[in-house]
């Protein structure tokens, strides 16, 4: 008679500060030592990722890339050219409310923090997002090389990184075997699999009111979910919130929107979609989500109503 396996799976799950934000990554297992072993092994990639598109670092493509605006091309990796050359079809289907060029508006505009106490001049704001603009990011497929036409231009990561960094590490440990997992970065996350007792994850929809409270659960499985709020990084300037999420037409911060939540099949996709459906308005927003397959959006504004894609339907 074949011996009946007593091992019982159990989730396992290790938080870390990597890219600048607290990644957890979980994983399911029958064994404790291997399941820390694939997580190691989707925190190396994670790090791997961050080395290749921090702005912290002189020797990043990143990096090497802004300090070469208006000058020359940049050789990079095929890695980071075909994200870029994601980033600017997003650019190009959200009308440049997605843009990567986002970095010429620096922290002498925007340093969401105390010391902040008043509005920039509009008139600065809009002399310093003249450098930004995704058609200016130009490509060369056969040499591999990324150019910034005007000097003064800089690229970043900040809105596609995390998520494409969470979709990677889910990718390693998936090669490695893991059958079950999430690899959640700071809110934006990617699952597969199912729950130890074969029940698809539950994630939690923050309430932008109350960011420890939820205010609805998602049941899925082979989905991500990322969301962009206002509660995340904010200034009060009289009596008023300003979100951290700037408008790369204007330079100034988005308003009339609390939170947006992006459910699709992709972390990378998730992540990139919620600032600009934030950036386009509720109206644009939805239309646009709705144009567009396997993609789901709830939005709530500053009056608390909730706005769902047409196809979302969730308790």
């Amino acid at each position: 008679m074949p011996a009946v396996s007593t091992a019982i799976l159990r989730s396992f799950k290790q938080q870390q500060l990597l890219m600048g934000n607290d990644f957890e990554i979980t994983v399911v297992s029958d064994n404790e030592s291997r399941a820390y072993e694939m997580i190691a092994l989707g925190v190396a990639e994670i790090k791997r990722i961050e080395r290749l598109l921090t702005t912290f670092r002189d020797d990043s493509e990143t990096n090497r890339i802004n300090q070469a605006a208006g000058i020359h091309p940049v050789q990079v990796s095929e890695e980071t050219f075909r994200l870029i050359q994601r980033s600017l079809r997003i650019s190009s289907v959200t009308q440049g409310a997605f843009d990567i060029s986002y970095g010429s508006v620096d922290k002498s505009l925007w340093n969401f923090d105390t010391t902040m106490s008043a509005l920039p001049d509009p008139k600065l704001a809009r002399q310093m997002v003249r450098l930004i603009n995704y058609r200016n990011i130009l490509l060369d497929e056969n040499s591999m090389t990324v150019f910034l036409k005007e000097k003064g231009m800089r690229i970043g990561f900040g809105g596609i990184g995390k998520g494409y960094a969470a979709e990677m590490a889910k990718r390693v440990m998936k090669t490695a075997g893991v059958e079950s997992g999430i690899v959640n970065a700071s809110g934006d996350l990617t699952t597969w699999g199912q729950q130890p007792d074969g029940k698809p994850w539950t994630i939690g929809i923050v309430n932008p009111n109350l960011r420890n409270k939820i205010f609805s659960y998602l049941s899925v499985t082979d989905l991500a979910v990322a969301t962009s709020g206002n509660y995340e990084k904010f200034v009060m300037i009289g009596g008023k919130k300003y979100s951290h999420t700037i408008n790369p037409r204007t330079g100034l911060p988005v308003t009339g929107i609390k939170s947006v939540t992006i459910i699709t099949t992709n972390a990378e996709i998730a992540d990139a979609m919620a600032t600009p459906v934030t950036i386009m308005g509720i109206g644009p927003g939805l239309h646009l989500i709705n144009q567009m397959n396997d993609i789901e959006a709830i939005i709530i504004d500053d009056n608390d109503t909730i706005y769902t894609s047409q196809n979302l339907h969730f308790t």
